[in-house]
């Protein structure tokens, strides 16, 4: 009997585990080895330097045997080229005391509570960080976890965290860059769960359908049925809806190549990287190069910059007639629109707009900065009409983002929507970033690279010092 039950022990194990693709998986390790508490010590003091870029957490939810086991793993498996773990909700099951393995047929295991929510927010709270997690192991014959063991979990680029009541919790969505939720009919799934208990667990259908009515259908109704609403994506059929999967999966690969702070503000977004940007931005960023390269090069990249953010400006669909008498099908250029420079140092970005844009109207905003204070308006010229336009918002360095919330406040008073602000950097401060975007939602930055922070004296780091003094030659 023994040997019987053993495969279906082994199966229900692995599938509550972490499952993995592209990513070493390590053996089961003694919790009280010496060598694992070493190493959660030091990574406990990994500083932000050292930390990994930030992982993109899915979350996979729906009702028992929708398909979100099957979902899960045909993305892991067209994300092969990406280390990705699969962490299981099941594995934070509550181990059950004395009397209720007792009435084991009683408990509720669809409810919230019958989970060790807390745990799982540090594991994946961990996991985010960089850090690998040790992530316990739910012996579900015995309706406990084992006591002496765990799986070493390690970081990851994407982490899919799957269950009935993932998205139940306000904090562990919060933590998910994108919600699945495996909408499957009900008569579909319980034909599974039938199939899956009576083959895989050895129960009769009598004492399945007893627990679907008595815990399994109430709490979907109670509590994964209201969560469906959190959903980013709803996926019908499942692992059947091959369309939904691949629409999935190519959004991923887009946002694992994707900046940190463009996963968080989608209305941010930075050119591709060639290692002619990387080039460029190297020369540009010498302080012993002349003045004559650095103009030469920062118009090159600005010029790139202003592109970029015309492609975000709407288009309308127009026939020509081409010299060989055919028909082409393209598009017609934005014709309400206008630039408006931050002074000074905006008007270097003036020539690459007016380069694009033959006879474009540029409006000028000049801003006292002091310190992280930049919020005392001293001039302004706009186009009487702005607020009928598209506005490209011109200033090469967005640092704290005092003066740019400013000038697009100012842009907004005088009727401009703030859908129709396009503000374009050549480097970002990801504090700059923060404070424009958690004000304004709605309009788009565009730059070419995000730095790493700024410094004591609010100057973005690495940078390329005072771009206005560097480019107009006013810095001896």
């Amino acid at each position: 009997m023994a040997d019987d039950t053993k495969p279906i022990d082994y199966v229900m194990e692995a599938a509550s585990g972490p499952h993995f693709s592209g990513l070493r998986l390590d053996g089961l390790l003694s919790s009280s080895s010496p060598t694992s508490a070493s190493s959660a010590s030091a990574a406990s003091h990994f500083t932000d330097a050292d930390a990994p870029t930030q992982p993109f957490v899915i979350g996979v939810s729906g009702g028992t045997a929708s398909g979100k086991t099957t979902v899960c793993d045909m993305i892991i498996q067209q994300l092969h080229d990406h280390r990705v773990v699969l962490v299981n909700q099941d594995s934070f099951y509550r181990g059950l005391t004395p009397e209720e393995s007792e009435r084991v047929h009683e408990y509720n295991f669809d409810h919230p509570d019958a989970f060790d929510t807390e745990q799982l927010l540090e594991c994946v709270k961990k996991l985010k960080s960089g850090h690998s997690v040790q992530v316990p192991i739910y012996d579900f014959k015995k309706h406990r976890r084992s006591s002496d063991s765990f799986r070493q979990v390690n970081a990851s680029d994407v982490i899919i965290l799957e269950g009935i009541l993932v998205f139940h919790d306000q904090r562990v969505r919060s933590l998910m860059n994108m919600k699945i939720f495996v909408d499957t009919d009900a008569d579909v799934r319980l034909a599974r769960r039938i199939r899956r208990d009576t083959v895989e667990r050895g129960r009769d259908i009598n004492s399945v359908l007893e627990q679907y009515a008595k815990f399994v259908k109430p709490a979907f109704d109670d509590f994964v049925l209201p969560s469906k609403k959190y959903a980013d994506v709803i996926i019908p059929r499942g692992g059947d809806n091959h369309v939904a999967i691949d629409l999935i999966v190519q959004h991923i690969r887009t946002k694992l190549g994707q900046h940190d702070l463009c996963k968080i503000y989608p209305n941010v977004y930075v050119i591709q990287s060639t290692f002619q940007i990387r080039g460029m931005h190297t020369l540009i960023r010498d302080k012993e190069i002349s003045k004559h390269d650095f103009v030469f090069y920062s118009d090159r990249l600005i010029r790139l910059v202003v592109e970029h953010g015309l492609g975000h400006l709407p288009f309308t669909e127009k026939q020509v007639v081409t010299p060989t008498a055919s028909v082409y099908t393209g598009v017609d250029f934005c014709k309400k629109l206008c630039g408006v420079s931050i002074v000074r140092s905006g008007e270097s970005m003036e020539n690459a707009l007016r380069a694009c844009c033959k006879g474009i109207k540029i409006g000028k905003i000049l801003i006292h900065r002091d310190g992280d204070n930049g919020k005392q308006l001293i001039y302004e010229k706009l186009p009487k009409d702005i607020s009928e336009r598209h506005v490209l918002l011109l200033d090469p360095v967005l640092a704290t983002g005092n003066s740019a919330n400013q000038a697009i406040e100012l842009l907004i008073q005088k009727g401009v929507p703030e859908a129709h602000i396009i503000f374009l950097n050549l480097i970002s401060a990801p504090e700059g970033i923060h404070c424009v975007c958690k004000r304004f939602p709605s309009l788009k930055i565009v730059t070419s690279e995000i730095d790493v922070a700024l410094n004591e004296e609010f100057r973005v780091i690495p940078g390329m010092g005072e771009f206005g003094d560097r480019y107009f030659g006013t810095d001896d």
